[in-house]
């Protein structure tokens, strides 16, 4: 419940959720490790394609997997610092072929599972008909022109994610992406790729795996699970929120997303993105 609550209020307000990693933070870790404790377990191992290596003061230090293609570290941001002593991560050594030849060679049924690739709890695949199901206010409005040219209609601005660019349902005769959602008059502006450029973000309620100081950070962000990390400066302002602003512009950054911080392979930490700025 708590997950599809979080998912539909979300896209009722223009904003892109991360089911994916809220689950990773609340349940496993967060009951898990509450229901570890309660019977005496002194680790907890889960499946992520990550790493936990010693950093230079031999506390534990999150990385990368090293498959570069399902890295997982982008989704255990979250995690609070003083339970990396207590994870364990086995698989992150591995490349998924690996460790589909080690299931297979152990007669596990899981060897040819084919990967997941929808939210567990949409089973449709189809998460604005979701999130219509559960939400009584009716959300369409206008398709809106970065210069306020009325374009067309839509049925929802839960159909609808920053940098979109299929299903918009006007034709421009060249292409178009959604560049911002305004929830309070459920209006979608689109207008061209370069109106998509994004300098810096702030987010809020951030979470660091290690001491980060007070200075700014020379660091690598990353604003989606499948983007690249990109070199960029993070300022902190207070204990949970920061400002990022990026070498080069990047283009979809949505509000709702996670960015997640690197220094190299490690996760240093991340936060939420409440609004990108040109």
């Amino acid at each position: 419940m708590l997950f599809r609550s979080y998912f539909v209020d979300e896209y009722s307000v223009g904003r892109t959720p991360n089911p994916c990693v809220v689950c990773n933070h609340w349940i496993k870790f967060g009951k898990l490790f509450d229901y570890a404790a309660s019977v005496g377990a002194e680790y907890v191992a889960t499946g992520h394609y990550a790493r936990l290596t010693p950093a230079a003061d031999g506390s534990p230090a999150l990385r990368r997997g090293v498959d570069s293609g399902k890295d997982q570290s982008y989704v255990l941001f979250g995690i609070p610092e003083e339970l990396l002593p207590r994870m364990m991560l086995p698989v992150g050594e591995y490349r998924k072929a690996e460790i589909r030849a080690l299931a297979s060679k152990l007669g596990l049924r899981v060897a040819d599972k084919r990967d997941s690739q929808e939210i567990c709890f949409v089973t449709s695949g189809k998460h604005d008909e979701f999130v219509r199901a559960r939400r009584e206010a009716d959300l369409s409005g206008e398709i809106v022109t970065t210069d306020g040219r009325v374009v067309g209609r839509h049925p929802g601005i839960e159909r609808f994610t920053i940098g979109q660019r299929k299903g918009l349902g006007v034709a421009m005769g060249e292409p178009y992406f959604v560049v911002r959602i305004e929830p309070k008059t459920c209006r979608v502006v689109i207008g061209r790729s370069e109106d998509l450029a994004c300098r810096e973000l702030t987010a809020s309620r951030c979470n660091w795996l290690t001491d980060v100081g007070s200075e700014p950070i020379q660091c690598h962000a990353k604003i989606r699970y499948n983007s690249p990390p990109v070199p960029a400066v993070a300022e902190l302002q207070g204990d949970d929120r920061m400002r990022v602003t990026f070498d080069e512009p990047r283009y979809g950054v949505a509000p709702g997303q996670a960015v997640v911080l690197y220094n190299g392979d490690r996760v240093l930490g991340g936060g939420w993105i409440d609004s990108p700025t040109t």
